[in-house]
Formats: structure tokens, sequence, C-alpha cells
């Protein structure tokens, strides 16, 4: 009778520790990213009452006899199926499909969860606000924005910190440059100077206005000044100012127009002055090397504010393609960049000509404002280069820096393929699809990837990655040890965390805004109820039959 009485308080144990088990699941059916844990039985060593003997020549083998002395616990393990994925809206709220924890730390130890519903504390840091717990990154993105702190893995969500401007570098052009005939009628290039000189305060100055009333003029001593014209004619020769035009305090803007003709010659050109601009129109149309530029020099303290450069009004030339796109200085600010593709007198060859740029310029030179020889195959359309020397940018100088002139590439394709500007037959559609600048701003809101990237989008509208979330795989997950509040620590039989992030090495995808619910099922653990009701009820009878009996026994000495 001990055998089955001691059997039976296993039995009572073992039952009652799988209902323990079932109720802490159902306990949990809400809690985020909970894995349910299954609990398995295993028979206790049994009592060997006879051993087996082996067959002989007479008569056959016998199986041992034991007597089993109960049930244990084999082992309570996590069931690590993945839990649904439901949406919350808030963008800090994360899951994961697949493998991989997220990692977090105290300041003296890592921690493993599941469970991510992070948020922002007061220190910019990316948390659990439950705890504290500070969600570790992986990897250098952030860093160069000064974002994160390099040799520091806590994420920063960086509200407190600008993004600073960035000026244009690059300005991507692609389309098409029309193959067709020539127009009939060519375009006579034009040329005004980007400032329109006023007088008194904002009235545009006129033909017998004097320099020295112009509201560009900073009055001074006047020693020995001059005004040089310098540029290139029609055909790109060089115009030669051999005697520069003197400034007293009777010269006027129609002495400086005369001067400028002058230089440029009767067969050549023609100045004037329009809307207090300066103009100059080339007298032959067509495809125009024209520009000039206007130099004062003044021994003494007066200064006049001479054109940065002459903007390319009309473009000379037979076939045009206009294209404008923002772009941005080392400031922020916003200048709008206008050019213009030009045909040349070279076979599939054009240029790209920089007719003006809005805002305070400071100056544009003449090496910079033209990429010449822009070539095209002739068989296949096909951007093969620059026929020149020239390298494809401009350079722009803005009032604000004008120690560090900026410099604008022009990314036009690559030789031999058709990923930037072609020639082919019909419209010509070059655009400037886009550039690489833009103005300062502070952080608006954020969001995550799947590949576990935080992303911010500023109030300039650029988008920034800001970090790239640490995930840990492990060997056996399913060995990790419960610290409580949904944290995990390695064990002895979990092997160590390796450090990845998401989509990478195995690891499952992150999702922003949503969370993983608990995989534990209630029927599921509704039957495991009934189940260890009825064998501890089982176990509980046998105990009060072999207690019957053992009380019987007692009754035959009466």
């Amino acid at each position: 009778m001990s055998f089955a009485l001691s059997a039976g308080v296993t039995g009572l144990q073992a039952h009652q520790k799988m209902l323990d088990v079932a109720g802490n699941n159902l306990a949990n059916v809400n809690t985020t990213a909970y894995k349910a844990s299954r609990i398995t039985f295993a028979e206790l060593l049994s009592q060997t009452i006879r051993r087996a003997s082996q067959p002989t020549s007479t008569i056959g083998g016998t199986n041992p006899q034991q007597m089993g002395s109960g049930v244990g616990v084999n082992g309570i393990s996590p069931n690590l199926s993945q839990g649904n994925i439901i949406n919350t809206g808030n963008p800090l709220d994360l899951a994961i499909e697949g493998e991989g924890y997220f990692v977090l730390s105290d300041g003296s130890q890592n921690v493993y969860t599941r469970a991510g519903a992070f948020a922002v504390d007061a220190a910019s840091n990316l948390v659990d606000p439950a705890t504290g717990y500070k969600v570790q990154r992986v990897g250098s993105i952030g860093e160069a924005d000064a974002f994160q702190v390099a040799g520091d893995s806590d994420v920063r969500v960086p509200y407190d910190v600008a993004l600073a401007a960035n000026a244009t570098s690059e300005v991507v052009v692609a389309g098409n440059l029309s193959a067709d005939s020539r127009l009939a009628s060519p375009q006579t290039n034009v040329l005004s100077s980007n400032i329109a000189y006023t007088t008194n305060n904002g009235t545009t100055a006129s033909g017998g206005t004097l320099l020295t009333d112009l509201d560009q003029y900073t009055a001074g001593t006047l020693v020995g000044a001059t005004i040089e014209v310098t540029g290139f004619d029609h055909d790109g020769g060089a115009l030669t100012d051999v005697a520069p035009l003197s400034v007293t305090a009777a010269t006027t803007l129609d002495d400086l127009v005369t001067h400028i003709n002058g230089v440029l010659g009767a067969g050549n050109a023609t100045a004037s002055l329009v809307n207090g601009q300066i103009q100059v129109t080339d007298v032959e149309s067509g495809y125009s090397k024209s520009d000039i530029k206007l130099d004062f020099s003044n021994g003494g303290d007066a200064q006049l504010t001479m054109p940065g450069y002459f903007e390319v009004s009309t473009v000379g030339g037979e076939e045009i393609k206009g294209v404008n796109i923002t772009v941005y200085d080392s400031l922020g600010g916003k200048h709008v960049l206008s050019g213009a593709f030009v045909r040349t007198n070279v076979t599939n060859a054009w240029d790209m000509i920089l007719t003006s740029v809005t805002g305070d310029v400071n100056e544009i030179t003449f090496d910079n404002r033209r990429i010449e020889g822009i070539s095209f195959d002739a068989s296949s359309g096909c951007y093969s280069g620059l026929s020149g020397a020239d390298q494809p940018q401009f350079v722009v100088t803005f009032a604000h820096d004008t120690l560090n002139p900026q410099i604008i590439g022009m990314s036009l394709g690559t030789s031999g393929q058709l990923d930037g500007l072609t020639q082919f037959a019909g419209n010509s559609t070059a655009v400037a699809r886009e550039q690489d600048g833009y103005a300062s701003g502070r952080l608006k809101s954020v969001s995550v990837s799947n590949e576990g990237i935080v992303v911010g989008a500023f109030s300039n509208g650029i988008k920034k990655d800001i970090a790239a979330l640490q995930m840990a795989l492990f060997q056996n997950a399913a060995g990790l040890e419960s610290v409580g509040g949904g944290y995990f620590t390695t064990s002895a039989n979990s092997g160590p965390a390796v450090s990845t992030h998401a989509l990478t090495g195995g690891a499952g995808a992150v999702h922003g805004a949503a969370l993983e619910k608990s995989n534990a099922d209630v029927a599921n653990e509704f039957v495991n109820m009934i189940q260890a009701q009825n064998g501890f009820q089982a176990n509980a009878r046998t105990i009060k039959i072999a207690n019957d009996i053992l009380r019987e026994l007692s009754t035959l000495i009466r």
C-alpha cells in the first residue's frame, strides 16, 4: 500500500504544478509578448522486484518485474511560437516578427525582451517607461549627424538637437535632349546684370544718374578709381579693356554703358540700361559664349557694388531646354538655380549654362558657369561624357560666405548608359530631378522600419536615420531565464547573446506602431486545467482507496 500512497502523492504534486502552469498562462493571456509555458511529466524511478533473465537451452527468458514509484515534473518550457501582432498607432511600440529579442540595459547588465512598448524620457533616451531600462543600438548609424554618441550604445531620439543645414553639393539631371533638326529661328543671347541700380533708396536709376548717387555706392574718397570690363564675345574670344573707365564724381551710368560698348565693339554686342540693369545683347543670333564682368577698383575708401555676374536672360542658340531647381547654401538659405541646355555647333554635343541664381550672390566666374561638350553617342543616344576638360559642376559664391565658394556638381548620368541624359528624337524633356541640400530643421516625429532603423522626420521635410536598434539572437532561446517584467537573462544553456539588427543573420523583422500579443491560448489552457483537475482527482482517489484498504486490514484482528 505504501507504493500506492507515495505514487498518489507524487501525482497530486505533479498535477498541482500542471494547474499552476495553466493558471499562470491564463493570468498572462493579455501580457505583451508573453510566451506560454507547458509542463511535461515523467515516471519516477521504479523499484525492481525481479530482474530479467536470459533464455537458456531449456526455457525462455523472463522480463523484469518493476513497481513504479509515481510521477515527477520532467520539464517546464516556454512555447516560443509567434504571437499575433496588433497595431497600436504609437510609433515607438515595436513588435518582432520572427527570431530575436530587443536589448535593454540598466547600466550594469543587459536584459532581453520582446515586449517593445518603448518611449522617450526627459533626457531624450529611448527607454522602457515601466523600468527606465535603456534600449540599446548597434552600428554607427546616427553618429555622423551627432544624433548618437560614439562609444555609447544607448539610443537617443534627438528632439533636443537641430539638424544642421546642408549645402547642395549635387544636382541630378536626367531626361532627353532632342536629336531632331535645329530650330529655324535661333535665339539671340541677352545678358542682364544680376543687380538693378537704384537711387534715392529704391528709385530705379536712369542713364543720367551719377554713380556717386546710386544706392549701391558707399560714400568716401575716390583715388584713381576705375571700372574694368572683361569677358568673352559671341564666339568665345576674350574681351580686352585697354583703358578702363576712370570714375569721378561726375561719372554717370550712361558713361559706364558707353564704355562697355567700346570694349564690346560694334560688331559683337550692344550694351544698354534697362530698368536699372545693364543689358548686353548679341548682334548675331545663335549659339553664343558671350559673357561679361565689371570690376571696380579704388585707391580711396569709396565703394561701388558691381554685378556679381550677368544673368543669361535669353540663351542664344537653336535648341534650348531650361531647367530649374531649388538649392541650398551653407546656412540653409533657399536659392532657385536656373540653367539651360543649348545645342552647340558640334554634332551631338550640348553645353549646360548656369543662367541665374536667386538670392544674394556675390560672384559667379566665367569658368564656373558653363559645362561644355556634353556629348552623346550618335547611334545609341547614350550620354558619353564630356568632350573637353570641364568638370560637370557650377561654382557660386554667396554673399554670406565669400571665402568659401560653393561647388554644385551636376550628375548627368553614366557614360554609355541611359540612366541620366539621353539624345533621342522627339521633344527635349531634361529636368533637374533632385538635389542633396536642405535647410536646418527640428525633429517632428519618428518611426521604425522593418530593419529596425529609427527614422526621424524633420521640420524641413528631410528624413534621417537616427539609430539601428540592437537585436540579440541565442542558440537556445528556450534556455533563457525569466527575471520578471518580460525580461530575460542568459543562462548556462541559452548560449551567449549574438548582437545583430533586424532582418540580418536570422533575426526577424521589426514592426513599428505595433505590439506582439501573448501566445497563450485560452481554450487550450482550459483543457489543460480540466486535465490537471482530472489527474488530481484520480490521484486523490488512489490515496483514498489505499487508505481504505489499510484501514480494512487494521480491522482483521478484532
